[in-house]
């Protein structure tokens, strides 16, 4: 049976990189590449890909969310997070999300071939040292109390458009909200946040990942 895989990456040369690992491969087909998260939501829908390797940090809807929306509508596909992060944070919200398996972009190309066959398999696959025991551990265990938890899926949605400069109609427009209520959500992440500013909700979305912007 062929792997159908999915490659959601906004770096070109990553991407076309990955395209070529996985078609040299006799079991799997790279069916679509895409350069952002909501992209990638919407060709999951379409293509039912049976692996989508997913960047963590990417433009209008970053890597976590989008696996948490597409392990929500389609769980029959696996999403293995692709990321130059590797601290537990990062590792522990893409687990939550949904993620079958993390893996450092400095990885050689073996790991990511195994992880996607893994993955297939209904498998979990990590990065280093840790065994499936312990990953299980880590997605189980009692979430660490981070300021994002306190947030809503659309809210952590919204909160990466402002950060990364859209404005409210822009927003609206993509995640088909009013502008009202794009507004609303605004107040209050500021609200649950005890942030006072918009700057400071821009600074807090980069500080947490939220947005690929350094």
């Amino acid at each position: 049976m062929t792997i159908r895989v999915l490659i959601a990456d906004d770096h070109g040369v990553v991407a076309e990189g990955l395209r070529n690992l996985i078609e040299a491969q006799a079991d799997m087909k790279v069916i679509a590449l895409v350069e952002d998260g909501r992209e990638a939501v919407r060709r999951a829908m379409e293509s039912s890909p049976d692996v989508v390797l997913m960047d963590i940090g990417m433009p209008v809807l970053n890597g976590t969310e989008a696996t948490r929306i597409i392990r929500e509508r389609r769980p029959q596909t696996r999403v293995i997070m692709l990321s130059a992060y590797t601290d537990p944070v990062h590792v522990y919200r893409a687990l939550q999300a949904g993620a079958s398996g993390y893996i450092a972009k400095k990885s050689v190309a073996r790991e990511v071939v195994e992880a996607i066959r893994k993955a297939h398999e209904g498998r979990r696959h990590l990065s280093g040292q840790l065994t499936e025991n312990l990953i299980d551990h880590v997605v189980h265990k009692a979430a660490p109390d981070e300021p994002l938890q306190r947030l809503s899926s659309r809210e952590r949605q919204v909160l990466q458009m402002l950060a990364e400069g859209h404005s409210i109609a822009k927003i609206a427009e993509t995640l088909y909200l009013s502008p009202k209520t794009v507004e609303t959500y605004r107040a209050r992440m500021m609200q649950k946040l005890d942030i006072s500013d918009f700057a400071s909700l821009v600074r807090f979305a980069i500080q947490q990942g939220v947005t690929p912007l350094e």
